[in-house]
């Protein structure tokens, strides 16, 4: 279960890119206010539709991760329908997250207990993502196009899981269109985020849910909160995003024999 949790919240949480603000000298992440509440098909205030920078330029400090009101995961209306505006802000971000080929930086994650782990990332399109945690916490999480692995140095072990059963490969998509190709049940906006929910139900897992929030000025990813059929949240925020740094390949190997499988 701890294992299951780490695997969908630090894959989705790496993709929570949080706290990219406007180049500026000596500038720091301010501190977000709440994340905006669920508001199903509710018109939301417009935000300026300016293309993105593709790099902060400027090194930050860890943002602190907007944690989602609980409430908000509220049973999906399978007959909900989207004004123009609000096919207009999730258009936007599936343009954004389209876009993007390549992408490192920093990240934040927030577990259901509260606890929270720094550490680097690194996106490769299609498919490809590292997450390496500061120490003292041993885990890894690599995706090779195909699989996901989540790595515990300390135990010298990994679980591999279909990178397609996991909500990283929305994130990791070469192309995607929000609207068309995922279950989307929420799409809000203010004066800070846009907010894109996406709800998907499988068989013999449950439930879950992707949150993804974008600044509603700038365009470019803050976080994402990933929720578990259990209904826990795991937040990532991102910073010091680097979209034209090449990153090396061989960061997405996935090691199949020198760790063992985890026991029991």
């Amino acid at each position: 279960m701890i294992r299951n949790l780490r695997a969908a919240s630090a894959l989705f949480v790496a993709a929570s890119l949080a706290g990219a603000a406007t180049p500026s000298s000596a500038q720091t992440v301010p501190v977000p206010k709440p994340a905006p509440k669920a508001r199903d098909n509710t018109q939301m205030s417009a935000s300026e539709q300016q293309k993105p920078p593709l790099t902060t330029g400027t090194t930050q400090t860890p943002p602190n991760p907007v944690i989602p009101d609980p409430r908000r995961n509220q049973p999906a209306n399978i007959f909900a329908t989207f004004d123009a505006n609000q096919k207009a802000q999730a258009a936007k971000v599936s343009s954004y997250l389209s876009s993007l080929q390549q992408l490192s930086g920093n990240f934040v994650q927030v577990g259901p207990d509260g606890s929270k782990t720094k550490g680097d990332f690194y996106i490769q399109k299609p498919g490809k993502v590292r997450f390496e945690y500061d120490p003292p916490t041993p885990i890894a999480i690599v995706a090779d196009g195909s699989s996901l692995a989540v790595r515990d140095r300390k135990l010298a072990t990994q679980d591999i899981y279909p990178l397609s059963q996991t909500p990283l490969r929305f994130l990791l998509s070469d192309r995607i269109d929000l609207l068309k190709d995922t279950n989307v049940v929420s799409v809000t906006a203010d004066d800070v985020f846009i907010s894109v929910t996406i709800e998907e139900k499988q068989a013999l897992i449950g439930t879950s849910r992707l949150m993804l929030m974008v600044g509603a000025k700038d365009g470019q990813l803050k976080q994402w909160t990933v929720t578990d059929p259990q209904g826990y949240d795991t937040t990532v925020a991102v910073y010091n995003l680097d979209a034209q740094k090449k990153v090396d390949p061989g960061l997405f190997k996935i090691d199949f024999t020198n760790y063992s499988l985890p026991p029991g």
